[in-house]
């Protein structure tokens, strides 16, 4: 089975919910001219990055009462889409949510578990973290999200992993930081080595959409890529600029790589919980 992917690596404006839903709008027009399948937006692309005090005004709520939502809802008829907003709850607590939605239907929410607040970072202040990492059955399988710092931390899509997801879905708005000696960046870099090693680890796709454009003084370097289960970087989308990166993938790939190494089927998860349950009960023996 072969399915067309997209990533829509945009320039969010900040705070600016209805002029990014237009540029979404745009952009899923685009994808289904060239008949894409699945399209992935970057972390917070309704609303922009830092948002900070911002949050109480341009946070939603996942409901066709919604017109953002529904906009998003009924455009997904023809493909698939994952795209991030800040999800409102009815306890008025506030979240970095990815959302995937398919055939005018809401299919999952995953709200983003790690908030960095270090260095430049402030997530902790304005959102409170999710709390569960659950795969999902789509038309093409079983998939994963995850939101940025997430995957800097082995055990989300290790979880995935273990709960059936062979596409894992990751978004962000990763920050330029140094540059590596070459055209690439020293944040960019360390992010491909990631997936990669994440591709080649869990034998899964790894498909990644970054932001671009500049807020507060941040430059965000776009790259978005799409690895195989053999650690492949299929498709790696220019750094900076605005684009719409298309990739066919080919899921019998899956079972090519996994027949020769077979890395899913020997891992051993009951004695990782077993070791886990040993370190939080404090021993050490």
């Amino acid at each position: 089975m072969k399915i067309k992917v997209g990533l829509a690596q945009i320039y969010p404006k900040i705070g600016d919910v209805k002029c990014n839903l237009e540029k979404h709008l745009e952009y899923i027009k685009r994808a289904d001219d060239a008949g894409v399948d699945l399209l992935v937006f970057p972390e917070l692309s309704l609303t922009g990055y830092q948002v900070q005090d911002l949050v109480s005004e341009v946070a939603i709520r996942p409901t066709r009462d919604d017109a953002t939502f529904r906009a998003l809802l009924d455009a997904s008829k023809n493909m698939d889409i994952m795209f991030g907003f800040v999800h409102e709850d009815t306890r008025e607590r506030y979240y970095i949510a990815a959302a995937y939605v398919s055939g005018g239907e809401l299919v999952h929410i995953h709200h983003k578990i790690y908030l960095p607040t270090y260095t430049m970072f402030d997530e902790g202040r304005f959102f409170d973290p999710g709390e569960s990492i659950r795969a999902f059955d789509t038309r093409f399988g079983r998939v994963g999200m995850l939101i940025c710092e997430d995957f800097w931390h082995m055990s989300p899509p290790y979880v995935l992993w273990m709960d059936g997801a062979d596409l894992i879905l990751m978004h962000s708005a990763s920050p330029s930081r140094g540059l590596d000696g070459g055209d690439a960046f020293d944040s960019s870099r360390w992010v491909e080595l990631v997936n990669q090693a994440y591709g080649s680890i869990f034998t899964n796709y790894i498909i990644h959409c970054n932001r671009v454009g500049y807020e507060d003084g941040k430059n965000f370097w776009g790259g978005s890529s799409v690895v195989n289960p053999d650690g492949d970087l299929v498709i790696h989308g220019q750094y900076l600029d605005e684009t719409l990166i298309v990739q066919e993938i080919d899921l019998n790939q899956l079972h090519r790589t996994r027949s020769r190494l077979p890395l899913l089927r020997d891992e051993r998860p009951d004695l990782v919980q077993r070791e886990l349950q040993r370190i939080l009960a404090g021993s050490t023996r």
